[in-house]
């Protein structure tokens, strides 16, 4: 890992590639970033953790045409947040500027996106080993999330109302805020008007919804091919059960159900269409917020000409010397 954590030597714009999942970004960071002498950055919070590779769609070593930064940082299971990713993906741009070269931020998780090129400020409780955390991850376990959600509910009406009720981590992100003395609620509001620290330069690819859905139908149905049922019993093999079944690992803990007799396997493939469409509904959302954002229709999905839109933007904004 980059050992920089400056950010005045990155002199030139980080060119950003974001969207909802099976949009394309991968394929076409790639071609950007070697169009112009760049690095990829990932920005996926559960491409972050080694052996998770089918699953979460990382570009298979052999298939890289630049370097990649931001896989394969943690264990399965263990702790990661964006605190931690801002800090990484700031030390990866400082590094990659020093070497001459372009940064080229892509991925789908919008938090991570916006702390690395945005002015947030994370409070302590976003890094590891935090005790409110541990009680009431204990608390999630011993009575479960919609107790641990209607609690928060109870005490601070506004944040829960924002978080859904199975997004245990974040409602215990929001506990955490509270014994900061500050709230989720106050932290979202921040968000949505918060400055830019990193020059930057955002594209988002645009895919209408029947497009998209048939795109991870077939995005699925290739990871099963690929051997992702294989790829979640070796990881359950080497103990990480926990990682594996979280509630954000969409695509491994259904196959993980199914091993363990709660439905068939076709029935996992069904269940992890269904949540990575509704995943993806959610990314749309988040990233329709934000105004930077270049849009590029990306229906077609030649990740080529993609490529060429956003060179030929860069060029009218005299941001693509090498």
């Amino acid at each position: 890992m980059p050992n920089s954590d400056s950010t005045a030597d990155i002199a030139r714009p980080v060119i950003c590639i974001v969207g909802p999942t099976a949009s394309g970004k991968s394929d076409l960071a790639q071609l950007v970033a070697a169009a112009i002498g760049g690095e990829v950055v990932s920005a996926d919070s559960m491409q972050v953790y080694k052996g998770m590779d089918i699953g979460t769609g990382k570009v298979p070593p052999e298939d890289r045409i630049v370097a990649h930064h931001g896989l394969d940082l943690v264990d399965p299971g263990e702790p990661y947040s964006a605190a931690l990713f801002q800090d990484y993906a700031r030390s990866c741009f400082s590094d990659i500027a020093m070497r001459g070269k372009r940064s080229v931020l892509a991925g789908g998780t919008g938090l991570y996106i916006r702390a690395a090129i945005d002015d947030y400020d994370f409070p302590k409780g976003e890094q590891v080993e935090n005790p409110v955390r541990e009680r009431y991850m204990r608390f999630a376990d011993e009575q479960g999330g919609q107790a641990l959600w209607e609690e928060l509910n109870r005490v601070d009406p506004a944040s829960a109302q924002l978080i859904h009720p199975h997004n245990v981590r974040r409602v215990v992100r929001a506990f955490e805020m509270l014994s900061e003395g500050t709230d989720y609620a106050a932290q979202h509001a921040r968000l949505q008007s918060m400055p830019q620290a990193i020059d930057a330069i955002v594209y988002g690819l645009e895919v209408t919804p029947g497009v998209l859905a048939q795109r991870i139908e077939s995005r699925v149905d290739a990871m099963i091919e690929q051997g992702l049922v294989a790829e979640v019993k070796s990881l359950l093999q080497r103990g990480f059960r926990e990682g594996v079944t979280a509630p954000q690992a969409i695509g491994y803990k259904e196959i993980v159900a199914a091993l363990e007799g709660e439905g068939t396997l076709d029935d996992a493939v069904v269940r992890i269409k269904t949540a990575t469409r509704r995943y993806a509904k959610r990314q749309r959302t988040w990233f329709r917020k934000d105004k930077r954002i270049v849009w590029i229709d990306a229906d077609e999905g030649d990740a080529g000409r993609l490529a060429e839109r956003v060179l030929f933007d860069l060029h009218d904004r005299g941001a693509q010397e090498r």
